[in-house]
């Protein structure tokens, strides 16, 4: 069966490919979902099984036809169905999206300027360093090579500083360290840091 699907959607005639004869060999009550193409399935043929309780419900997001622009009205065989759920194909466009896709990213980019927490990042090192008390946090974004942390502690013990907490993470080619450090150290250190070799960028976090 899975062959004969494969082979009749290589041929390119997979419009309609689910319609009346489909859902009558479906189970009664069986609950619909379509999240492929809206040409795939015969909205007409969804929308008649859905009134008569043969489909007992329906969640689509792509439609045989779809407005072009927010000018254009939505038009559909399956609007005003009970038990039918009708969403965009990209949920990222509606307005509620938009606005809480905004508030995301600034409340990450605010934990990462106050705490230096890298959480939910897609293209740079992933970390997640607990708050604290000690006085200075240092960040540093280096380059992915061996020794680096070795340098950076060396450069805290040549000045007399206790380093009360250390993470890092790394991806690709980056590498990131979180320091927090005891009393003592002076936040112009980071003037230190940034020369060390292959130091991306480093700051005082606070």
């Amino acid at each position: 069966a899975v062959l004969k699907i494969r082979q009749y959607l290589r041929k390119g005639s997979n419009k309609d490919f689910i319609g009346d004869r489909e859902f009558a060999m479906m189970k009664d009550g069986v609950i619909f979902l379509n999240l492929s193409r809206g040409y795939v399935v015969d909205v007409e043929a969804l929308a008649k099984n859905l009134r008569k309780g043969k489909v007992r419900g329906a969640a689509v997001d792509v439609f045989p036809e779809e407005p072009r622009s927010n000018k254009e009205p939505f038009v559909s065989p399956l609007q005003g169905i009970r038990n039918v759920i009708l969403t965009p194909h990209i949920g990222g466009s509606t307005e509620e999206a938009q606005q809480n896709i905004g508030v995301f990213v600034a409340s990450r980019l605010l934990r990462y300027l106050d705490s230096g927490v890298t959480s939910s990042s897609v293209n740079f090192p992933v970390l997640q360093a607990p708050p604290t008390r000690e006085m200075h946090r240092f960040a540093h974004l280096h380059e992915n090579i061996p020794g680096m942390m070795a340098k950076i502690n060396d450069l805290f013990a040549q000045h007399g500083v206790n380093i009360v907490g250390q993470h890092l993470a790394t991806r690709g080619q980056l590498g990131y360290a979180v320091i927090d450090v005891g009393p003592g150290c002076s936040p112009s250190t980071v003037e230190l840091l940034s020369k060390i070799p292959h130091t991306i960028r480093a700051r005082v976090v606070f």
